[in-house]
């Protein structure tokens, strides 16, 4: 069976977290990806860290399956390659600083005048137009002006996200407008313009938070591990650590109040019976979790409390996590190419009956450059004169690692 994507050609100017993802998630599916990167260092995110066998990590996780080309995009002769690449290609997506691609010659409107259908995706921090267009915009500072930053932490601090929520709602947001697209395309045969703001992404991410502002005046509490509208919901002493314990209906309270702490007269205590009356009350209703919890060890706690059907976990390390029994179990690791060594990667959360989504190597910066050079209409002399004037850049190849 064929991958949903294969047949279609994405060229991509990108950097960093956002516009990577969208891509990589496209090449998961079966996109041809071409990555074109700054011939002095490539795609910033390459230089983060080297911490995956001398590569950086947010580079080998947004990257794979894709061809590198490097090409110095200040020269005539390189921005010539890249449009002669766009014109064939069907996707053309970029996260530029505002503006840039339009001075490159690359704008949607220019790209689009002669190929309609193409489909052309602008990513940005703060969307076009407003005061805020020209604006740096980094994940921690999307966070902060989308009010996530607000409601995340303790009543003591507020924090960011420990991973780049804003970076990654665009790049989800990127990826799945480039499907409906290219879905309406088929019907009609026509290509699209598309602006994905990181701005917009993570504000849409805040729902209940924003409602509840938005209908009561009042902001959201930063609640830790707590839920502002659920309890018990929160981490509770165990007698040799802590357990997480998510109750999210009155079904649920009664089950974790006398099947696991075997005390059903706290099901129907007034101050508990529903899950208004427990968050109304949310102290009290906590003290009393935590007074059974202490009880016991977290492990025998949580199988109880899943044997019961409550919402329960124990929080888990990275390292633990690497080794989780239930990505272990259902196979959900693969080997990919780096340029100094294979790693693992986890196969995309998408899981296709009848076909594995590709996920080749990373590519080394070039990796390459000299076949799309020639795929851009050079002949080999003049591929080659690039390559030795700097314009262009081109890497030895690793080999590829079989899964």
């Amino acid at each position: 069976m064929t991958l949903p994507l294969e047949g279609i050609t994405v060229v991509a100017i990108e950097q960093a977290v956002a516009a990577p993802l969208a891509t990589r998630n496209l090449a998961d599916l079966g996109a041809r990806v071409i990555k074109v990167e700054r011939t002095d260092g490539g795609d910033l995110a390459r230089g983060y860290d080297h911490v995956v066998h001398g590569t950086g990590a947010h580079f080998v996780w947004l990257n794979r399956g894709k061809e590198s080309l490097a090409v110095d995009l200040k020269s005539a002769q390189g921005r010539g390659v890249v449009r002669r690449l766009v014109d064939s290609a069907d996707v053309f997506l970029q996260n530029l600083a505002p503006g840039a691609v339009e001075r490159l010659g690359l704008g949607a409107d220019e790209l689009r005048c002669t190929r309609g259908e193409l489909i052309a995706v602008n990513m940005s921090g703060f969307g076009r137009g407003g005061p805020l267009e020209q604006r740096k915009a980094y994940d921690m500072l999307i966070q902060a002006e989308a009010g996530l930053i607000s409601i995340t932490g303790t009543s003591d601090a507020a924090v960011k996200t420990g991973i780049p929520t804003a970076d990654i709602a665009a790049g989800m947001y990127a990826s799945q407008a480039v499907l409906a697209a290219l879905l309406r395309r088929c019907r009609t045969g026509e290509g699209a313009t598309i602006d994905v703001a990181m701005l917009d992404a993570t504000v849409e991410w805040m729902g209940h938070a924003l409602y509840t502002q938005m209908c009561t005046g009042a902001q959201p509490p930063r609640m830790g591990l707590s839920h502002s509208s659920i309890a018990p919901y929160d981490s509770y002493p165990t007698s040799d650590g802590e357990i997480l314990i998510g109750v999210q209906n009155d079904r649920g309270w009664r089950a974790l109040v006398t099947e696991v702490f075997g005390a059903p007269q706290l099901a129907d205590d007034p101050r508990f019976a529903t899950n208004m009356a427990r968050v109304r009350n949310r102290h009290e209703c906590d003290a009393v979790v935590a007074s059974h919890t202490k009880r016991q060890t977290a492990a025998d706690l949580d199988a109880q409390l899943a044997a019961a059907g409550v919402p329960a976990a124990q929080v888990k390390g990275l390292e633990q996590v690497l080794d989780h029994p239930q990505l272990r179990q259902r196979d959900r690791w693969r080997s990919i190419g780096t340029e100094h060594a294979p790693v693992a990667a986890l196969l995309p959360p998408a899981t296709f009956a009848d076909v594995e989504a590709r996920m080749g190597e990373v590519p080394a910066l070039g990796q390459h450059t000299h076949s799309l050079l020639i795929e851009s209409g050079l002949d080999a002399a003049d591929a080659d004169a690039l390559l030795a004037g700097g314009v262009a850049r081109q890497a030895e190849r690793f080999q590829p690692t079989k899964r």
